[in-house]
């Protein structure tokens, strides 16, 4: 029997009793998720490197209803990963679902770009979320579900050098399948990814003229996709309404892979 048969079709959605791992949860996409998140009843464990921010996500989470631990983490640092992890166990007995938030970006000439730099951006957005995955699937449960951030970027170009997030992007997809295949069917654990397009977040922010640029040229809806807009893709990968999808990549771009 699929989790959830016989419950009304809406409920599906829901994620009363889940407990969530949410990371880069201080601003953007990943406060995003913590709210959606919270309205659909899940208690939340969230982490991000702005502890002021990180709290300010936490209390309006609360404010939802929901319960919310704050804990500063920085994902390329394996030990923040696993203490993140412990904290959410320590503070609710569990964890059910993990959504990798946390990233960064870069745009820098590839004959220009510094090794240390290009390794930051991989670090970030590829080696933290693969630690995180690490962390929890130790202690998951079957029914847990693992949504991956990746981009339209890892199977496009955009007018824009950016080999450093195109290459986590798209190595964050192939993750995404071989952890969907290692753990999906041996522990319960369905892992998956979303990926936008442009997205209107403070990550964004500072190119405005270019992605205003793109999103005229590649957008088929013409407009770059809110945060929440995302984050109920992401919702709905983390509820038993998608308990029969594991090993995908969601595109959230408005068009923009058929541009």
């Amino acid at each position: 029997m699929s989790p959830g048969s016989g419950r009304p079709i809406l409920d599906r959605f829901r994620l009363d009793g889940r407990v969530a791992v949410i990371t880069g949860a201080s601003s953007g996409l990943g406060a995003a998720c913590a709210l959606s998140f919270a309205a659909a009843g899940a208690d939340l464990v969230l982490g991000a490197r702005r502890a002021g921010r990180l709290e300010a996500t936490a209390e309006a989470a609360r404010a939802l209803g929901g319960r919310a631990l704050a804990v500063p983490t920085d994902v390329t640092s394996p030990a923040d990963c696993e203490r993140l992890v412990a904290g959410g166990l320590n503070e609710f007995g569990r964890i059910d679902v993990l959504v990798n938030g946390a990233g960064v970006a870069s745009a820098v000439p590839a004959l220009r770009e510094e090794p240390e730099a290009f390794r930051r951006v991989v670090d970030v957005n590829l080696t933290g979320s693969y630690s995180m995955a690490q962390a929890c699937a130790r202690v998951m449960r079957p029914g847990s579900s693992i949504i991956n951030i990746s981009s339209v970027i890892a199977t496009t170009t955009l007018d824009a050098p950016q080999a450093a997030y195109t290459a986590s992007k798209a190595a964050i997809e192939g993750v995404t399948r071989d952890l969907a295949q290692q753990w999906t069917g041996r522990l319960g654990i369905r892992v998956n990814a979303v990926a936008p397009g442009f997205v209107m977040t403070e990550l964004t922010a500072s190119s405005e003229t270019y992605v205003n640029r793109m999103v005229a040229q590649r957008s088929l809806t013409g407009r770059g996709a809110e945060a929440i807009e995302v984050a109920a893709a992401i919702l709905f990968l983390a509820s038993d309404a998608a308990s029969y999808i594991t090993g995908c990549s969601l595109p959230v771009d408005g068009g923009m892979r058929v541009t």
